[in-house]
């Protein structure tokens, strides 16, 4: 019998996945490396209520992307409040710049907001007045975050960003006018990746070429799955209908001492054993017979005779192929293989015998209805198999 393989389910999917990890890590899959760099900053001022110096230390500036990256220090100048200039944009903005015990010249820094221009106005605005570094202080709505800043064609002033709190916090000590100093530091290097289009569209067409692959597959797999279904149900019905033809074959129970069945010479050349008393035997239309129990299941694999290759389904009448199945190589006959003639002839022979113990008149009258009974069986099978023929060669079905 033919057997089928089932698809594996996974192969597709595995392959898929394969398929895009090799998008995803190919050369060229990720795009150029941005960089910055962190700023610390530092601020010491003295406190005019305390007179104690008051000195804090945090890693929260950012620098520019075209900013040098180096430190740079001095006191903190902001916009004169009496120029409505928060933010430092006018090209005449002044800056106040509180210094301790009233000395000027000192290096400072230009404290301003963000807003009101550009990064690059900002900054050439404070550069021309001197400034050492510009220190930007982020929006409101941004909380403790700082962002890029893009300030192509500044020069070498150093450009760093904090965030809201942090730059309010030393604009409200200036303009109180308390001298604040503030020292910048180079911070930590942070690297960040970018994919590039080109990237993008590459890991798309690897993603729908994915997503082709396992839907192909999946149809593939299905039509398989459907296939091989059929083909089960298709066996198991063909099974069902060969179980019926074979149940039409006459079977006999083995009885003590019958002459047709020796119980110690014979055997059946399926499981090679011995008849015994009470086992029940198949009759084959080729007059071969085997136990039930080992015929039957070969019948409905190979639906042949174990010894003399007959075709039984073809010999009982049914000419249509049941199922298809695959020949299978046959036990050869054994010696103490029987026939059902042989075994019909010796039954028929006992009676025979056994019928000459009556009396005279019986005895005949008896055989001649046995002989007769055989005879006509003998004749109603050789008319069925003429008609079978007959009909055969006409091209009628046989009934």
């Amino acid at each position: 019998m033919a057997w089928r393989r089932r698809p594996e389910a996974g192969v597709g999917v595995r392959g898929a996945l394969a398929l895009l990890a090799l998008a995803v890590c190919a050369p060229g899959a990720r795009g150029r490396a941005f960089e910055w760099y962190s700023a610390v900053v530092s601020t010491e001022y003295v406190d005019p209520y305390t007179n104690r110096t008051v000195w804090s230390v945090s890693e929260s500036g950012r620098f520019g992307d075209s900013s040098p990256k180096e430190g740079a220090q001095g006191l903190v100048g902001v916009p004169r409040t009496a120029d409505r200039d928060p933010e430092g944009c006018a090209p005449d903005t002044r800056f106040l710049v509180p210094a301790p015990g009233g000395r000027g010249a000192a290096a400072w820094v230009a404290l301003v907001a963000r807003g009101g221009c550009t990064f690059k106005d900002k900054v050439l605005v404070a550069a021309r007045r001197n400034a050492s570094a510009v220190v930007l202080y982020n929006e409101e709505s941004h909380g403790n975050l700082t962002v890029p800043m893009s300030h192509a064609g500044t020069g070498n002033i150093v450009v760093i960003m904090v965030s809201y709190p942090k730059g309010r916090e030393i604009m409200d000590l200036v303009q109180k006018g308390i001298a604040v100093k503030m020292t910048i530091g180079v911070g930590t290097r942070h690297v960040q990746e970018f994919i590039s289009g080109q990237s993008v569209v590459f890991v798309a067409i690897a993603f729908i070429t994915m997503m082709i692959i396992s839907l192909a597959w999946l149809i593939f797999y299905y039509i398989q799955r459907f296939l091989y279904t059929g083909s089960q149900f298709g066996s198991q019905s063909h099974r069902k209908e060969a179980k019926k033809i074979i149940g039409q074959l006459p079977l006999h129970t083995v009885k003590h001492g019958e002459k047709g069945v020796d119980v110690d010479a014979e055997n059946c050349a399926v499981c090679i054993e011995n008849f015994k008393v009470k086992d029940v035997i198949r009759i084959l239309p080729c007059k071969h017979i085997f136990h039930r129990i080992c015929i039957d299941p070969w019948l409905l694999d190979h639906r042949t005779c174990p010894m003399c290759k007959l075709d039984v389904i073809k010999a009982l009448g049914y000419w249509g192929e049941v199922e298809d199945v695959q020949e299978m190589p046959a036990p050869e006959s054994t010696p103490g293989s029987v026939l059902a003639a042989n075994l019909s002839i010796t039954l028929q022979e006992e009676d025979r015998s056994e019928g000459n113990n009556l009396p005279s008149s019986s005895t005949s009258e008896s055989a001649l209805q046995c002989d007769a009974g055989f005879k006509e069986d003998a004749g109603e099978d050789t008319a069925l198999l003429e008609m079978g023929r007959s009909d055969l060669e006409h091209g009628r079905p046989v009934s």
